[in-house]
């Protein structure tokens, strides 16, 4: 199962991360960024530590509808 979180950012942009898989170290997600009606895509990776404080500060937030439904 898929999750996905939206990434806090301006008011002319949408951005963000799915979830591709989970390691004891941290997260391999897929970002997506939307600015000015272009799309960029990047696989990355975030450790465990600063998955928690974005999560912590709000600058991410799990989205409730499922991955397959939104974009």
């Amino acid at each position: 199962m898929m999750k996905r979180f939206c990434i806090k950012c301006g008011s002319n942009q949408a951005a963000y991360f799915d979830i591709l898989e989970q390691t004891a170290d941290g997260y391999r997600v897929r970002i997506t960024r939307i600015s000015n009606g272009y799309e960029k895509i990047l696989d990355d990776f975030m450790d465990n530590q600063l998955f928690e404080t974005c999560v912590k500060t709000g600058y991410i937030f799990e989205m409730k509808e499922s991955a397959s439904s939104v974009a």
